[in-house]
């Protein structure tokens, strides 16, 4: 006798982040839209470069998957530019339309775009007081996200700040309740790929606002 099955139901992908309208958009790829946010971009490239670093510790060592005391070298990612006290003043500054631009070495490339946004009194007609703030950038091609020096990312949890696809908006929420006159400052790790077949162009934004809910 054949036993029966029941057909698995679908797993439910991720919740969209706030789904629906927004009651206000500030557009920080135009120039009205940057003036009001009081924000302004900066760019540079990054760079790989070889480093020292340890083996990995191995089964006997306190950390079997942390380093331990075997000198190697390897590769890192610099500059590390996502900490709020970070130094930008000496990189390029970017018109708000100039983050469309195609920069960058293009193949295996990574970069960095920061800013700083300051919550205005109005947003149009919206008063932004206590109003849950998200930040939304589409970068071609992928991106990671750090506000106010954070990116949360939890594993096994998709984490809206880190690497979310190819082309896919990274939407991270700024904060669950702002004021007029608050600081945000974001940076924003511009990854072209796919990195194991890299085409041969360059990173830029599709999309880059910051949405208010009330």
């Amino acid at each position: 006798m054949l036993a029966t099955t029941t057909r698995a139901a679908a797993l439910p992908g991720p919740p969209e982040l706030l789904p629906g309208r927004p009651d206000a958009v500030i557009d920080l790829q135009t120039a009205d839209g940057a003036r009001l946010a009081g924000a302004q971009w900066r760019y540079a490239d990054a760079r790989v470069e070889e480093i020292d670093f340890l083996e990995a510790g191995g089964p006997a060592a306190p950390d079997p998957l942390g380093p331990g005391t075997v000198s190697n070298r390897t590769y890192d990612v610099l500059p590390h530019a996502q900490a709020t006290d970070f130094d930008d003043s000496a990189w390029a500054t970017l018109a708000p339309e100039d983050t469309t631009r195609r920069l960058g070495g293009g193949r295996v490339f990574f970069n960095w775009y920061r800013t700083r946004v300051t919550i205005p009194e109005r947003v149009g007609a919206l008063d932004p007081t206590g109003a849950t703030v998200v930040f939304e950038v589409v970068v071609d091609d992928y991106a990671e996200v750090w506000v106010n020096g954070e990116m949360p990312r939890r594993v096994g949890i998709t984490s809206p700040a880190t690497i979310q696809g190819f082309n896919i908006p990274n939407r991270v929420v700024i904060a669950d309740a702002v004021k007029a006159g608050d600081k945000v400052e974001i940076a924003i790790f511009g990854i072209n790929g796919p990195i194991s077949v890299v085409p041969p162009n360059f990173v830029f934004f599709r999309q880059a606002s910051v949405e208010f809910y009330k």
